[in-house]
């Protein structure tokens, strides 16, 4: 089990940027596939993002291709979410997963470890 504490949220307005990070304690290398999801108002979760741990590799939502970026920092057990050029419609609460291998698409149920969410708000 690990333990994810994100950061980073806040306000901002259209076309403005942010980063956000989730600092990753625990069983790290027991979680191979990390990702960030989002839950807009209203709406349900979605993925947004998600990285293979072992060697980097990413798969981004089609609504942030170009525009989000995931990374991470081994040395520092953080995961990031760099996000540009924003839209009101990135308006969500913010969430950082972690589970033991990636698999094909973004199944909220297949992520075993959450983080209690930031919340970003873009205002247009």
């Amino acid at each position: 089990q690990v333990q994810l504490v994100e950061s980073g949220g806040g306000s901002v307005q259209a076309g403005g940027s942010l980063r956000l990070s989730c600092a990753v304690s625990g069983n790290r290398s027991s979680k191979k596939c990390m990702a960030w999801f989002r839950q807009p108002p209203g709406k349900e979760r979605e993925g947004v993002a998600k990285i293979f741990s072992e060697n980097g590799k990413f798969v981004l939502a089609d609504s942030v291709k170009g525009r989000f970026t995931i990374s991470q920092d081994n040395t520092n057990n953080t995961l990031y979410l760099d996000m540009k050029n924003l839209k009101h419609e990135d308006t969500a609460v913010y969430y950082c997963a972690a589970r033991s291998l990636c698999r094909m698409g973004f199944v909220e149920s297949d992520f075993t470890d959450w983080g209690q969410g930031t919340q970003v708000t873009v205002s247009s």
